[in-house]
């Protein structure tokens, strides 16, 4: 939330885009994995198996590829934290003419960004310097273990969803069983994620379900043509 108390949708934007990818991701992978070994005439449970082992290692990969990104985008703020640091206790006057040149830049004359700029250093000067310069905020650095747990947990909800369909359907069905739930899912996620970031639902939609029905129906293909093979 703003310092003003409104919500902005851009807050929101990591939390959104690691369940959002981690959600997607979760759905289309497991879903082409079961589609495409299924297409090849595999047993129920080989299918099973497969798709477990498809949420299990797509869920620690998620969550490792999660911590190790965003534990080096926190390593390059804490390492911009020190080094604004030792210039505002090194090179006062040269941080304070840098600040006041930004809010020139910003449209100030020069006495109103000076008195701007002592001000707000008098209040806080290293929060000032890195939300003006840097762009960050130190009271909310990038969370790795936050990142990851979340992505994780998406990458499982939504692997666990294709999955679950195809468990409980016949073999006879389960293709389309499984075909129809996904786009559902794709759906009800492209609609959650648009609104959630304040967005038209229905260029997401439109981008969620096309890339997820081509996923799959590449992996059928190539399922079929690897069971024919065999066959």
């Amino acid at each position: 939330m703003s310092p003003q108390g409104e919500k902005h949708f851009s807050q929101r934007i990591g939390l959104l885009r690691a369940m959002v990818l981690g959600a997607n991701d979760g759905i289309i992978s497991t879903a082409c994995l079961i589609l495409g070994v299924a297409a090849a005439d595999a047993t129920g449970h080989a299918i099973l198996v497969a798709g477990t082992a498809g949420l299990v290692a797509g869920a620690a990969s998620m969550a490792i590829g999660e911590y190790v990104s965003v534990s080096s985008q926190r390593d390059s703020e804490q390492a911009d934290i020190q080094k604004e640091t030792w210039e505002l206790e090194n090179t006062p006057d040269r941080e304070l003419a840098e600040l006041t040149g930004i809010y020139q830049a910003k449209g100030l004359s020069h006495k109103l960004a000076r008195e701007v700029a002592e001000e707000l250093t008098a209040h806080d000067a290293l929060s000032t310097h890195l939300a003006e310069e840097l762009g960050i905020s130190r009271h909310n650095l990038a969370r790795p273990l936050q990142a990851a747990v979340s992505s994780a947990t998406a990458f499982s909800i939504g692997a666990g969803i294709p999955l679950l369909a195809s468990s409980l359907a016949n073999d006879a069905s389960r293709i389309w069983v499984t075909i129809v739930t996904v786009f559902a899912a794709l759906l009800g996620l492209g609609v959650g994620s648009a609104r959630f970031g304040g967005a038209h639902p229905a260029r997401p939609v439109l981008r969620i379900l096309l890339g997820g029905g081509a996923a799959m129906a590449f992996t059928m293909a190539i399922g079929s043509l690897f069971g024919a093979t065999v066959g």
